[in-house]
């Protein structure tokens, strides 16, 4: 009978995380590499990336930077030859890229009938296809060919039902949901599987505008979210570690794919 340590423990495997130089995305790299990961920090932001790698480093695990844009596909093929180079062949991706843009955020100034067309597509671009479809493009067809791999997409509250302002992002996130389970049926039979993880409301840079104000009370908006979640508070980013160790781990979730992972304090589970 398998021990709990031997169920979440990622010794021997290389995750790959795309976004690890944001917040989620950090906090995810750095709780995979405390589960004893190798980890690619992917992102295009070096001074971030390098910051993350000393994090991890300090605390004894084992990650290295590489700068990549995963918009590009040709981007992302150099970053894997350098990942298997230094640290092995990859058996986790983390698919974490992601945001919203102030262009796509409906507003009475910004109506949704005057949404640029380019930022629109921008935005499409960084959540689904750089966030996840070419990504697993890249990184998918590898793990399938060695017969094993956990690939995690981040998804998000808005992915089930569309929130207000933020149209454009959520009809991204709904894509990565929906994709997400597509693959999951292509590769079961190859030894890879495909879920993901649906945060609720967790403070980052390119929502904090939204949700406090300049003297760091709470915005209408932020009133209005933490009534609606049962727990009455916004998530820690080191509150998604454990969902992720659980289905980066094959011992743990061998048999889990296709599936989501909510973990929003309980906001979808209740209308008013």
């Amino acid at each position: 009978m398998q021990t709990a340590s031997d169920l979440f423990s990622l010794k021997g495997e290389v995750a790959v995380v795309i976004g690890a130089t944001g917040v989620l995305g950090g906090a995810l790299a750095e709780g995979l590499a405390a589960a004893g990961a190798k980890v690619a920090v992917l992102g295009r932001n070096e001074e971030r990336g390098n910051a993350r790698v000393k994090t991890i480093k300090d605390a004894g695990g084992n990650a290295a930077f590489f700068s990549c844009d995963a918009s590009s596909r040709e981007s992302l093929a150099d970053a894997h030859k350098k990942i298997e180079v230094s640290l092995g062949a990859p058996t986790i991706l983390v698919n974490a890229a992601g945001g919203n843009d102030p262009k796509v955020t409906v507003t009475a100034e910004n109506p949704f009938e005057k949404i640029p067309l380019d930022a629109m597509k921008a935005n499409l671009d960084l959540n689904l296809i750089g966030g996840t479809f070419l990504p697993c493009q890249e990184f998918g067809p590898a793990m399938c060919k060695r017969g094993r791999g956990s690939i995690i997409n981040i998804a998000s509250v808005s992915a089930h039902l569309p929130l207000s302002r933020v149209a454009i992002y959520s009809a991204g996130k709904a894509a990565v949901l929906n994709m997400s389970q597509f693959l999951s049926r292509e590769w079961a039979t190859k030894g890879v599987r495909v879920n993901t993880i649906t945060p609720g409301f967790f403070p980052a840079e390119q929502n904090r505008k939204l949700l406090f104000k300049d003297d760091g009370s709470p915005t209408d908006r932020t009133k209005s979210i933490w009534g609606h979640t049962p727990m009455n508070r916004f998530g820690e980013s080191g509150e998604l570690i454990g969902a992720c160790i659980f289905l980066a781990s094959h011992a743990a979730s061998s048999f889990v794919t296709g599936t989501d992972i909510r973990v929003d304090g309980g906001y979808l589970s209740q209308t008013i």
